[in-house]
């Protein structure tokens, strides 16, 4: 009895074993028969835009990567055959990359985000040349967003948002912002600090954290910071003042035309205001209020832009706001006082008839 049930055992664990090994040999077979063909470097396809697109992949491609255990038909799972007749579909990464997968991948809804983004919509349109999660984090080679090397990582977003987006990458990369981050300050933001990683949308999507009414505030996320803004020696009034302003104020209140932080300074293309380029140059702000003020001449760019009217620097303007405040301050006592007294004589006098 007990010589039957060792010998099930070992059977059992002979067939797991075995099973196990057959997996791998499948495995190992499997990328054999792929890289037949992908296992030449020059395996290359030329595709109906004029780009070419590199199909050379080995055994070594994904070492390094996030994905490093994983087989070619784990991702393109829609390969049934060697050689495959069809071209393959692109490959799908919620097939592992959804909250309460058991695959060991992150536990995440950004693809539900990414689904709702402008990205994710011209997918759903038929867009073939909308980005999937590979076009921005990698092929074969995907590492961690924390890792240097990542595609996604802060200091390679620009350029990964750049293989589409070449002109506004161009701007940025010059920018005051762009060469900033080049110079590896870390505080600075990329296309992700403005617009958002997987969660994008439109601009003129209300959703959008750059729309026309919440540009302002998606810009003083940094600019109002005290901690960051000391670091370099910029100002953060510059935030409190547009806020009191006619603009921040009619910003609030929803208006979708009034000039907003970009309107001014401009979006991508954003520079100090001693730059000759810059739309806030002194020689460039007739142009720039001009968008919206037609006329506007050199005496828009007499005096500071951010005036604080509670900080004594800011001259006539401090010394007016001063008087007014005061004035208006009397004038409230006075009618106060006035109706009090109106009202003490009203009572004499009818006391008086009494």
């Amino acid at each position: 009895m007990r010589g039957t049930v060792c010998g099930a055992l070992i059977v059992a664990v002979l067939a797991v074993a075995g099973t196990g090994f057959l997996e791998k040999a499948e495995a190992r077979i499997s990328l054999e028969k792929c890289v037949i063909c992908h296992g030449k470097p020059e395996f290359r396809k030329i595709l109906v835009d004029g780009k070419i697109q590199d199909l050379f992949a080995t055994g070594e491609s994904l070492k390094g990567s996030v994905h490093e255990k994983k087989t070619c038909v784990d991702c393109h799972f829609d390969v049934s055959e060697i050689p495959h007749r069809e071209r393959p579909r692109r490959v799908n990464c919620t097939h592992c990359h959804y909250k309460g997968n058991a695959e060991g991948a992150p536990q995440s809804d950004a693809y539900l985000e990414y689904f709702e983004s402008v990205h994710g919509k011209a997918i759903a349109q038929g867009n073939p040349k909308a980005p999937l999660c590979q076009d921005c984090h990698g092929n074969h080679q995907i590492h961690k967003t924390k890792q240097a090397d990542s595609s996604v990582a802060k200091p390679h977003v620009a350029e990964t948002c750049g293989r589409c987006h070449i002109e506004i990458y161009a701007q940025y990369k010059t920018s005051i912002h762009g060469i900033a981050m080049q110079k590896g300050i870390a505080e600075v933001p990329s296309c992700t600090g403005c617009h958002g990683e997987h969660k994008i949308y439109s601009p003129k999507d209300p959703k959008s954290t750059v729309f026309a009414t919440h540009v302002a505030t998606q810009c003083s996320t940094c600019h109002a910071s005290v901690s960051i803004m000391g670091k370099f020696g910029i100002d953060t009034e510059q935030v409190a003042t547009y806020k009191e302003s006619f603009h921040g104020v009619a910003s609030r209140f929803g208006s979708r035309t009034v000039a907003n932080c970009a309107s001014c300074h401009g979006t991508h293309d954003i520079r100090p205001s001693a730059d000759p380029l810059s739309m806030v140059n002194p020689k460039n702000v007739p142009r720039t209020c001009g968008k919206c003020h037609p006329g506007a001449n050199p005496n828009f760019a007499v005096g500071k832009m951010h005036v604080d009217a509670s900080n004594k620097e800011s001259g006539i303007v401090y010394y007016t706001a001063l008087f007014f405040k005061y004035l208006t301050i009397g004038t409230m006592l006075a009618l106060i006082l006035h109706i009090f007294l109106d009202m003490y004589g009203r009572t004499r006098r009818l006391r008086g008839g009494k």
